[in-house]
């Protein structure tokens, strides 16, 4: 079972505290943005190589289908009541709301590895196969979200070519399907030999990677105008019930406890990568510094402190374990 201080207490969650840290006291410290990048591009290819090179190993099975039928469902619906709560409580108009909603249906790639990392460390590995269900979640938000846009506003129509190619051919998008590809093609024999690249350097690479996202998060948060105390209630509510809805989900769908504890993190998490890009081509009249605020200085801190932990620890309760 994951304890909650245990997971504080990991070199992983530290180094994102030592970031924060460091940006509220206004240091210096930085991590040049092309190695942040690479670092980046590093972690996505190795959770896909690895996820592949799980699923080969041990095949298609019933798990996958319902996990992946469970994050598609939980992409396209939970942008809806989202929506409702920021047009209502949150008082945005309807673009800003949407923008806002479709982040929190769509996936933060790094909230997911770091909650990998932290499942396998307790004794709780999710499926191989998560890192599929974590691609296939990330674009139905969107559409929902421009769904719910054109639906509430008057919205400058973009071309559907443009956007079908952000949404479908986004960089993560792309190199966490490619690599979750190979993975699968290659098989443990094929993984061995770059092994001590994608798996040995892992956990170093992870917490550098942290290290540079607590230092922005912390100053988004910083310099954020738009955010008030009402949205980043929600962007703190909206973790907690997306979450808990996501590990009885996958419990109800008979996933082990690991794989209820990674579609919990993955339906709490919310983008800040894939969709931003998208909603810049699309709803350029939504405010950047609002969903930004929201998803990345407020909802990615709080999981990766107190979401990680508190969905673990669900999905081992509801398991017995």
């Amino acid at each position: 079972m994951v304890g909650g201080l245990e997971v504080l207490l990991s070199p992983v969650i530290l180094f994102f505290v030592l970031g924060a840290a460091a940006a509220f006291a206004r240091s210096d410290l930085a991590i040049p943005e092309a190695v942040a990048k690479g670092i980046s591009l590093y972690l996505m290819a190795a959770i896909g190589l690895k996820g592949g090179v799980q699923v080969a190993a041990s095949g298609a099975s019933a798990d996958m289908l319902a996990a992946a039928v469970a994050g598609l469902v939980l992409s396209c619906l939970i942008p809806l009541p989202a929506y409702a709560a920021l047009r209502r409580f949150g008082k945005l108009d309807a673009v800003n709301a949407a923008a806002v909603a479709a982040h929190y249906g769509s996936v933060s790639v790094v909230t997911f590895v770091t909650g990998v990392e932290v499942l396998e460390a307790g004794g709780m590995a999710p499926g191989g196969y998560m890192v599929a269900v974590l691609a296939l979640m990330e674009t139905p938000a969107i559409i929902v979200g421009l769904m719910l846009a054109q639906r509430g506003a008057t919205v400058e129509a973009q071309p559907k070519g443009a956007l079908l190619h952000e949404t479908l051919l986004n960089g993560s998008v792309v190199l966490l399907t490619g690599s979750f590809v190979i993975g699968l093609i290659a098989g443990k024999e094929g993984f061995a030999p770059i092994a001590p690249v994608f798996d040995g350097l892992f956990r170093g690479m992870l917490c550098l990677f942290l290290l540079d996202m607590g230092l922005v998060a912390a100053r988004r948060l910083r310099e954020a105008r738009a955010l008030t105390a009402r949205l980043a209630g929600l962007a703190i509510l909206f973790p907690i019930i997306n979450g808990t809805i996501g590990v009885l989900v996958g419990t109800a769908a008979g996933l082990g406890p690991g794989s209820a504890a990674a579609l919990g993190i993955l339906a709490a998490s919310a983008s800040y990568i894939a969709v931003p890009a998208a909603m810049r081509l699309a709803l350029p009249q939504a405010d950047p510094g609002l969903y930004l605020a929201m998803s990345l200085a407020v909802t990615f801190p709080f999981n990766i402190t107190v979401g990680i932990p508190l969905f673990s620890s669900l999905a081992a309760r509801i398991s017995g374990q």
